[in-house]
């Protein structure tokens, strides 16, 4: 933001994060699910009372991935006034933000150097307190997989239709000598059982932009009920 030159305002959400903890009488030490959210939906809060008193809108982070899996907040990081990552899966973010560090700025520059080390950081809505070297200690692909493996499977379920064994075979494919057949297994488990689960938050997506071929809107592309129950077994 400082290399970019724009306007710059940090506001603290401790405090107000803190006091509703306490309403709630809750251990402000206890890093549970409530802890995370609560931090996610007061910056929410924040970002949309400032925009209506400015005049502007939120510009929603969220992407194609995270939508997927349900990896974000309900009414916090989920939500905006406009969405304008929706249908770009992470993988492609991560590749977008490198192309235009090496083709929309100056390479011996700063903001080259900062994009570049975005880039490199680890996925994490840094909701939990850093480690003791002061380094990330909540890296969402720990949590949730590989947004490699993940993107591989939500391209074939939803361009092909591909089931369950088939997004198998076709990752055990793919991804030969990059994963064993355990962490596929293990990884497109997670995929199926959150994609499943977490409709409920697609279905009240903020307006975004169709940029790839596909997307998640209930809207456009994908109409799901938020209650459906579907059950399968992976075979050899």
């Amino acid at each position: 933001m400082k290399f970019l030159g724009i306007t710059i305002r940090e506001i603290s959400i401790a405090e107000a994060c803190l006091q509703h903890f306490s309403d709630l009488g809750i251990d402000a030490d206890n890093y549970d699910v409530t802890y995370e959210n609560s931090q996610a939906r007061e910056r929410t809060q924040l970002l949309m009372d400032i925009a209506g008193k400015e005049g502007g809108i939120v510009v929603g982070t969220g992407d194609l991935s995270e939508l997927a899996l349900g990896w974000c907040t309900y009414n916090g990081d989920h939500m905006s006034m406009y969405g304008v990552n929706g249908s770009v899966p992470k993988t492609l973010v991560r590749t977008l933000v490198r192309w235009a560090a090496d083709n929309r700025f100056d390479t011996t520059g700063d903001i080259h150097k900062t994009l570049l080390d975005i880039v490199d950081t680890p996925i994490s809505p840094e909701l939990l307190p850093a480690d003791k070297e002061g380094k990330i200690a909540q890296k969402t692909e720990d949590t949730v997989g590989p947004y490699e493996l993940h993107d591989f499977f939500l391209y074939h379920f939803f361009r092909s239709g591909a089931d369950p064994d088939k997004l198998l075979f076709l990752a055990r494919k793919a991804f030969a000598g990059v994963y064993d057949d355990a962490t596929i297994r293990k990884w497109l488990e997670t995929f199926l059982k959150r994609f499943f689960r977490q409709q409920f938050k697609r279905s009240c997506l903020p307006d975004g932009p169709k940029v790839g071929s596909v997307s998640l809107s209930p809207r456009g592309d994908w109409r799901m009920p938020s209650d459906l129950e579907t059950v399968w077994n992976l075979t050899d």
